[in-house]
């Protein structure tokens, strides 16, 4: 995780999508052309330092090293050192994974 190099600001966070399952727990393989709109998991790399609300700076719920579920069309993709990292805000996030 050192090897980051964004730092995202206010209520922003830097996630390491995980790759699609292919396979389920049971062995049976999914197909491509399976509906795969479902929310998307990652890992949590870094995250900004707040919202600021009313003057204050609200913390972030989500910290580095959780794993989060979000939505297909969250945040944006950003390539940096030949990896893709994906830059969202933490409303697009709709749980973590414990």
């Amino acid at each position: 995780m050192s090897e980051i190099t964004i730092r995202p600001l206010a209520d922003r966070i830097v996630v390491m999508a995980s790759e699609a399952v292919t396979t389920t727990p049971g062995g049976i393989v999914i197909p491509d052309t399976a509906d795969k709109d479902k929310p998307s998991q990652g890992k949590v790399l870094a995250v900004g330092k707040g919202k600021v609300i009313e003057g204050k700076v609200q913390p972030l719920e989500v910290k580095v090293g959780d794993t989060i579920l979000f939505g297909k069309y969250a945040g944006n993709n950003v390539k940096l050192n030949n990896k893709e990292y994906l830059v969202m805000r933490e409303e697009d996030v709709m749980g973590v994974v414990e």
